[in-house]
Order: structure tokens, then sequence, then C-alpha cells
């Protein structure tokens, strides 16, 4: 069910461009031309995610309409052409979003920034670290208005402990003065164990001395905020580095993922493996590596064409998430996967990996009126102490051995190998 979006606004061509922006975002829009319009469509059922109000309405000029949708809980962004101080404070007197002065053209890419973030942000964690109850408590709602999952700590030796206990915390926003252990130590702490693409951490100081800034900077914080701050730079502070991250996972996560398949590509199956296969091998956790290969691949791209070729790739690459989910699987390029699957013995490793074998083969995939069939090849070995490099040229050799001897079968590394 799409999140619902309320566009105030008199102007028809400024709410045809928000309403546009808003169905790209995957809103379901509804636009009011007027303050009677906002109070109508309020009083009905539907509920709202978010909303874009017009500072200057025919019906309310004097910003009448923030306050009724506001009363509704409807967190909204306000767009105004006027641009005096007392009109800025007016606004920021309420518990907006933000507002956005209507000058140009970016003042609609940062409304679509905006509401991107809301509906985005809900996924990222902050900590708010600060030993004073008034100013977490200020900084904790301005956060929540932008849909932030807020957790808090009053000094720095508690806000290790949320870290460590909630994963999904992505910034640290954290005051310098504090008992029991500083803004700066604690910023030092998170840095031993969080690099800067996991964990974004801003300091602030209500101290005159300039030279906070630099050491929470040198210590390993990523910006610097000064007390008092007004919200604006507040939140551009915070969704900049927000931001940041989330850019910095979709590279790593496109460095890491094969395009066709979604699977983890070679480069990331081998860090994952390298990581895993110690662990198993110490706490003696029976487990596998395998390669799979598409039989005949060749003969089915040149027969019905590369993009069934690829249609193809999917499908293996669905099965093995059906069969084999535990697993660390990847695409290590062309027709050929690997897996590492921890399991209860060998026979249950085998029985999953055959199973998936057999229910390859008499799958019929369909694709463009035609139905194609295929088998794959499997060559494994179990529970070696081999380093991965070694493990994975033993279970190569394997599924060489299951396609020289008729293909479409599991072939176990060192078993009738002559």
């Amino acid at each position: 069910m799409p999140e619902r979006l309320l566009v105030v606004e008199d102007s028809k061509a400024i709410a045809k461009v928000i309403e546009q922006l808003g169905k790209a975002l995957g809103f379901e829009v509804t636009v009011a031309y007027t303050l009677a319009d906002v109070e109508a469509i309020l009083q009905g059922n539907k509920k709202f995610f978010a909303a874009t109000i017009d500072y200057n309405l025919p019906d309310a000029p004097d910003g009448e309409a923030i306050s009724c949708v506001l009363s509704h809980g409807i967190q909204s962004v306000v767009m105004t052409g006027r641009m005096d101080e007392e009109t800025r404070q007016k606004i920021l007197a309420q518990p907006v979003i933000d507002y956005i002065p209507k000058e140009n053209s970016q003042a609609f890419m940062y409304l679509k920034r905006i509401l991107h973030g809301q509906l985005l942000n809900r996924g990222s964690g902050i900590l708010v670290v600060d030993d004073s109850v008034s100013a977490r408590n200020h900084v904790v709602e301005l956060l929540k208005r932008r849909n932030y999952s807020v957790f808090v700590a009053s000094d720095g030796q508690k806000a290790l402990e949320v870290i460590a206990n909630h994963p999904e915390i992505k910034m640290v926003i954290t005051d310098l003065e504090m008992p029991v252990m500083d803004g700066i130590t604690l910023t030092n702490e998170i840095r031993k164990k969080h690099s800067r693409d996991r964990i974004a951490i801003i300091g602030i100081s209500g101290a005159n001395n300039g030279v906070h800034s630099a050491r929470f900077i040198k210590n390993g914080a990523d910006d610097f905020l000064r007390k008092p701050f007004c919200p604006e730079e507040f939140y551009c502070r915070v969704t900049q580095n927000i931001e940041n991250l989330h850019n910095i996972e979709q590279i790593q996560r496109a460095a890491n993922t094969d395009y066709l398949t979604d699977l983890p590509n070679r480069r990331a199956f081998i860090q994952s493996a390298q990581r895993k296969l110690p662990e198993m091998i110490e706490k003696n956790i029976p487990y596998c590596m395998a390669m799979i290969d598409i039989d005949f691949f060749k003969k089915i791209n040149d027969t019905y064409g590369h993009e069934a070729g690829d249609n193809v790739l999917k499908v293996v690459a669905l099965y093995m998430r059906k069969h084999l989910s535990g697993a660390l699987l990847a695409r290590l390029g062309g027709e050929e996967f690997s897996i590492l699957m921890p399991g209860l013995d060998e026979d249950q490793l085998y029985g999953r990996l055959d199973d998936l074998r057999r229910e390859l083969s008499v799958s019929q995939i369909p694709y463009e009126g035609q139905q194609i069939t295929m088998s794959v090849s499997i060559g494994v070995v179990f529970n070696s102490n081999a380093s991965l490099a070694a493990q994975m040229n033993e279970a190569d050799q394997a599924l060489y051995y299951a396609k020289e001897n008729g293909r479409n079968q599991v072939s176990i590394a060192g078993q009738n190998h002559d």
C-alpha cells in the first residue's frame, strides 16, 4: 500500500510539479488548492504520511494551513515565496520537517530529497549522547520529525553499550562535555571498531574554543556543530552524512554483487568465505564447498539467444536461494556458481545439493512461448581443513569429473576420480 502525500498549493502549475514529484517517489498524491479543500480532505478517512504546504493560500494568507495540517499529526514541509526573517521564525516555531523558499527549480529538487529521506530514514538509527536531558530531548525531537530511529545515552560509556546492542545505528551525535567518558574519547573508541563507512559521527559543543572542532575531526568525527545551532543547519549536516553512508553502501553493493542474478560476485564470495571458513573449522561445524556449472550453457545461448541464457542464470540463482538457505552463494562468472554451506552432516549437505540438481533437471523455464530445459553439474568437498583456494580447486576438479562423466550429477572430491 503506497504512502499518501497531501499537496497544499494554490498554483496549479506548481501543484502539478509537486504531484509528479510525489508520484515518482511512489506516493499516492492528493491535491488541495485552498484551506477549505484541506479541511474537507482531512475530515475524511484518509491517513497522510506527509504534506507539502504552501504558506500563502487565497483563504489562508498567513500560514493558517500549516497549523491545520499539523493538528492532524501529519509531518509537513512548508513551501513559501516569502523570504523575510519574521516569516522564517514563524514557520520554524512550529514542528515542521523543514521549509523551502520558492526561489528556483532547486526548491523542488530539495523537496524531493526531503520526501525521499522521510521514506528511507526509518531504517537509519541515530544515537544522541548528551548528559543534559533538555539538550538531548531537543535533538531527539528534531530527529524524530525526520523519521529517524532514535537512541539515547547520557555518557560515552553508555553510548558504547547502546552501539554494541543496536547494529542499525548509522550515526552518533555526541556532546563534548560529559561525565564518565567525554565526546572526543567516545569518538576515538567508536573509531577503534567502526570505520567511517559504517557509522558517521557529529560532535557538538557549546564551548567557544574553536579547537574543539579540530579535535573532534582529528579523533575520527565526520562533522561538528556549535551550540546553539539552528534546525536548518542541523538537518543539512545530518542529511548530508546519512546520504554519504547510503551512497557508500550502494557503491559497495555494486562492487560486490553480480548485476544479473543479484548474488554476491567472486570478490564478495572470497572475502566472506575467508571470514566464515575458519569459524566453521574451529567450531567443528559440518560444511561443504561446492561448485555448480550449467550443462551445455553455450547451446542454450546458441539455440534461444543470450537473453534466454540470462534468464536461465536468474532462474538457477532463484532455485539456489530456495534450496540452500543459510548458505553463502555466489555467481563466479559465466555459468559457474559457488556455495559455502553449513549443515548437520555430510548426508544432509549432499541431499540439499542433490535436491537442487534434481529440481533443476525437471524444470521447464518459459521464454517467449518456448520451454527451456536444462541441468547442472556439481562438484563438492566436505569438511576440508585446506585453504579456501585449495578447497575451491578441489570442488572445481570434482565438477570437472561430473561434467566428463555424464553431467547432471553431484560429484564428491576424492571419490572415483582417477
